[in-house]
């Protein structure tokens, strides 16, 4: 019963919190990397096509806990999660780059991560597989859904999104810290139970990768190469415990390292900002015109 009322509050959480980013957005931000081809590639290559050959590396070099390695590969082929656009505008990122890198990013999952997910079966001899279906209708649950009904709304009521859009955001927080707080209590025996042999590095190596890859693919703005490294390091949690359960329902160690990898992600993440804030604010003005 209590777990079930958790995990209502992390989705309650989840869909206000995209919903309120969609009450502040319009249509032409959640196309804008479709409608910039170049900036799509750079953001298909980082997340898409080197996130999950550094996964497949990581798992055949470290020997890692099994659950470690399930979480690597589910996490490597998630797009960016929910809570992802408020992070990254906060650090600089524009509206519109943003916006874009998530509604992209959740529509390219829907067929990435079914093909994916069949090449790395028939790389490693494991029948895994994520439906499309399944994908779509978490993505459209999570993402898509909430965020194109908060463009509509913006687009018909402009000054109701301006009114209600920062009371979702506050209500969509306290949902997620009801809904999180026990999960982070329950999942600490069981998080440190993984720590060794490897794997809080390979969790770093694998964090401070995506952040190396989106920062030199993100092209010549600074902003945008800021956001795509915070994206391509940081992946949606639902769709990784997903692709977790439908391809290793025995594996009850997955969850854990996937918290535990958000955690690792999230450290590296804001170091990561503070060290782009301290080289913006020593750097050239040419420097700063280039952002």
């Amino acid at each position: 019963m209590i777990q079930s009322l958790i995990l209502v509050f992390l989705k309650i959480s989840i869909a206000l919190m995209v919903f309120a980013i969609g009450l502040k957005a319009t249509f032409e931000d959640a196309s804008y990397l479709f409608r910039n081809p170049g900036l799509l590639a750079r953001e298909f290559v980082s997340m898409n096509v080197l996130m999950p050959v550094f996964a497949v590396i990581l798992v055949l070099r470290f020997h890692l806990d099994p659950a470690v390695k399930v979480a690597l590969i589910a996490l490597s082929v998630s797009p960016v999660p929910p809570f992802f656009p408020k992070n990254a505008m906060k650090a600089g990122g524009t509206q519109r780059y943003t916006i874009g890198v998530l509604a992209a990013a959740a529509m390219v999952a829907i067929i990435v991560v079914p093909v994916t997910m069949a090449i790395f079966g028939k790389i490693g001899k494991i029948p895994l597989q994520m439906p499309a279906g399944a994908v779509v209708w978490l993505l459209a649950r999570t993402i898509l859904g909430p965020l194109l009904i908060g463009i509509y709304i913006r687009s018909r009521w402009p000054s109701f999104a301006d009114r209600v859009s920062g009371k979702m955001g506050t209500l969509a927080m306290v949902c997620l810290g009801v809904g999180v707080l026990p999960i982070l209590l329950l999942s600490i025996r069981p998080m440190l139970s993984l720590v060794g042999n490897g794997t809080l590095l390979s969790l770093a190596i694998f964090a401070i990768a995506g952040l190396a890859f989106g920062y030199l693919l993100g092209g010549p703005r600074i902003e945008n190469r800021h956001v795509l490294a915070l994206a391509t390091a940081s992946r949606h949690p639902g769709m990784a415990l997903a692709i977790a359960h439908a391809n290793f329902p025995g594996q009850k160690l997955a969850a854990p390292a996937i918290a535990l990898y958000l955690i690792v992600a999230t450290i590296l993440s804001a170091l990561f900002d503070r060290w782009l804030a301290k080289r913006a604010k020593g750097a050239s003005p040419e420097y700063r015109r280039a952002a």
